[in-house]
């Protein structure tokens, strides 16, 4: 079920550009993407409209990523979808909506990182530039960027419920992984800013590697071992390590032990949305489940 009550169509917007953007409105338009809080339509060959459909906290996250991404953006250096315009909610459609620029590539849920190293430090460089103290006022996370103890039920149900479902083979090692992560120091320096949602749909790649990073929806600001995670969720085997020597400053001991439990709420989240997919249930995505079974492996040594 969705909050927008009406069918996005093509025709739908090309009004809503003809009465706040009229000089986009004869561009191509054509479906792109139907992400978990909005449509993505390409508009042209360099932009991308992108529409709030799915949850009622869709509208923030937009507003969001057009007060603060277009300051960030140009610092990045992989290509991000940076806001060019605001469209208000008007009688034709009651909610607000973005042009964005457009990122080529595919999604790394659909095509997997096949140079390794490569992506690693392409995906360390990204890290280090974004990962910067983040200013007075900055966004707070939707439960991301503080401490791990918050995330203990959520993980205790997530693993009771995988491995119900035949999806762990160790629940023990996986435990173990979030337990020494849960254990270790809290961040104690500044909160910095986080993309906050980097799973494989929200990364694309292009010849082997990494080409750009979507979705700005989760960008806040607090503890990096919330993006570090993302060592094990997107890059293949033995590429850990050459990301982690790129990734500047390097991460100390403790950090590296709260990213691999933030990778491991990430494995189990990509598990469940991969079975569901499997079994043709709403929201579920099949694609999810073979990077959620690799992070895993690599996390417990399986």
């Amino acid at each position: 079920m969705t909050v927008t009550e009406m069918d996005i169509t093509e025709d739908l917007i090309r009004d809503l550009l003809r009465e706040q953007y009229p000089d986009l409105a004869d561009r191509p338009l054509k479906l792109g993407a139907l992400g978990w809080d909005n449509q993505v339509w390409r508009l042209g060959h360099d932009l991308a409209v992108r529409l709030p459909w799915a949850t009622e906290s869709a509208d923030a996250l937009l507003r969001k990523e057009h007060a603060w991404l277009p300051g960030l953006a140009p610092h990045l250096p992989l290509p991000v979808p940076v806001p060019q315009r605001l469209g208000e909610p008007s009688e034709r459609f009651p909610r607000p909506w973005l042009v964005t620029t457009w990122v080529p590539g595919e999604p790394a849920d659909r095509a997997p990182v096949t140079r390794g190293a490569e992506a690693a430090v392409a995906l360390a460089d990204f890290l280090t530039a974004l990962h910067r103290p983040a200013p007075e006022g900055a966004p707070e996370g939707r439960g991301r960027g503080g401490p791990l103890a918050d995330h203990a039920e959520g993980f205790a149900n997530g693993l009771a419920s995988a491995t119900d479902l035949g999806l762990i083979p160790d629940p023990d090692a996986v435990r173990a992984v979030w337990e020494d992560a849960v254990a270790a120091p809290e961040w104690s320096g500044p909160p910095l800013w986080l993309h906050g949602d980097l799973h494989p749909a929200n990364v694309l790649t292009a010849n082997g590697t990494f080409s750009g990073v979507i979705d700005f929806g989760d960008l806040c600001a607090g503890d990096p071992a919330y993006d570090l995670a993302a060592a094990w969720i997107l890059l293949p085997d033995g590429a850990a390590k050459v990301f982690h020597e790129a990734y500047s400053p390097t991460p100390d001991a403790a950090t590296l032990r709260r990213a691999r439990g933030c990778a491991v709420l990430r494995a189990l989240s990509g598990l469940h949305i991969g079975h569901a997919g499997d079994h043709g249930r709403p929201g579920g995505k099949s694609t999810w489940g073979p990077p959620a079974r690799a992070s895993l492996r690599r996390l417990t040594g399986g």
